[in-house]
């Protein structure tokens, strides 16, 4: 019998030994930290190990060290210009101090959401809905700013917020997009009109170049015409003139009885020709006289003494001086070969200016 109450005592001894082993080991996970409290009493913060608190009549309350993510509802929100939207986020929050995070608030991720809740509504609130949709990194910035500076008395810090979703009013989006049809349509129409006046312009600028490209040709033309028209008249001109110097130099030596003979050569191929009509250049009269001297029947022709070139200069003139200079065959040629230089540039010019035209209206 008493062996019996030997091996209970035994045992509850060992039982006891075990709970209260158990009970004042507490080991603590290397993202946790726990709070250490004996009989209602803050002792320490538990680091992250192996401790040893007193058995049985203390308090171990761990608590998560990582970056917790959590979910704020949707929620609606009347914005500044009075339209209707639908608003939900995420936020990042990190228990930085445990003994505030576990002291100073009851819960502090059902504190954070809801703090979350009411900032989301006021940022929202006092922004107007383009700039709610457009400005949404600002957004996130100022709600974090904003719950950061509120929860760093729990010993909580935000570390990120991210808007989900803005969902305006099903009304609302019938008239953004109603807007957005609108102005893709005036901005059609501006870059049509851009387009149209540009056209004109380009066709305009084109049909001014190709006026001036035509009179700028035109003016070479009759330039090249008028060059070419005067340099064949001197040259005929002045082979005329060299006909008649040499013939003025020849005739000098002649007497009546060979004029006679060129007069009647004259009359022979006037009467060869078809007009019906002949008009002399002289008197007949005298040109019969002359002929009939030649031929003796009426007077003597006197002999002449052949005219030398003193005669000649004293009788016309100085030939020099009164035909002016005769071109030689090289000063004619190079004044044709400077022509043809000239129309060659002003042809690359006219090319030049062509492509240029080209080149823009492309």
């Amino acid at each position: 019998m008493d062996s019996e109450i030997l091996v209970v005592l035994a045992v509850v001894i060992v039982f006891a030994v075990v709970v209260c082993v158990f009970s004042g080991v507490k080991i603590v996970q290397p993202y946790e930290q726990a709070i250490y409290m004996r009989l209602g009493k803050f002792i320490r913060v538990l680091n992250p190990g192996l401790n040893f608190v007193c058995p049985l009549i203390n308090q171990v309350v761990k608590l998560e060290l990582r970056t917790e993510v959590m979910d704020v509802p949707k929620q609606e929100v009347i914005t500044k210009d009075n339209s209707p939207v639908s608003v939900d986020a995420i936020i990042y929050i990190k228990v930085i101090d445990p003994k505030k995070a576990f002291f100073e608030v009851t819960d502090y991720h059902i504190a954070t959401v809801n703090l979350a809740q009411t900032t989301l509504r006021s940022v929202i609130g006092q922004m107007e809905l383009d700039e709610i949709l457009s400005n949404r990194e600002n957004i996130n910035v100022q709600l974090r700013d904003t719950l950061d500076e509120a929860t760093d008395k729990w010993g909580v810090r935000v570390e990120n917020v991210e808007i989900k979703e803005v969902d305006p009013a099903s009304k609302v989006k019938d008239s953004m997009e109603e807007q957005t049809s609108a102005e893709r349509k005036r901005r059609a129409a501006i870059l049509e009109a851009d387009g149209l006046k540009r056209a004109a312009i380009l066709e305009a600028e084109g049909k001014k170049k190709s006026k001036i490209l035509e009179a700028e040709g035109t003016r070479q033309s009759m330039i090249l015409e008028a060059e070419g028209t005067r340099t064949a008249t001197i040259l005929e001109a002045q082979g005329e003139a060299q006909k008649l110097r040499i013939m003025s130099v020849g005739a000098a030596a002649m007497d009546s009885k060979a004029l006679s003979v060129l007069s009647m050569d004259t009359l022979k191929s006037v009467g060869q020709g078809q007009s019906s009509k002949i008009f002399f250049p002289m008197e007949l009269t005298r040109l019969v006289d002359g002929i009939s001297d030649y031929v003796g029947s009426t007077k003597n022709v006197p002999d002449r003494a052949v005219s030398d070139t003193e005669a000649v200069r004293e009788a016309v003139g100085d030939p020099d001086e009164i035909l002016g200079p005769i071109p030689s065959i090289e000063e004619v040629q190079k004044e044709t070969e400077s022509f043809k230089k000239t129309v060659q540039a002003d042809l690359d010019e006219s090319n030049a200016l062509a492509d240029a035209n080209t080149n823009q209206k492309a």
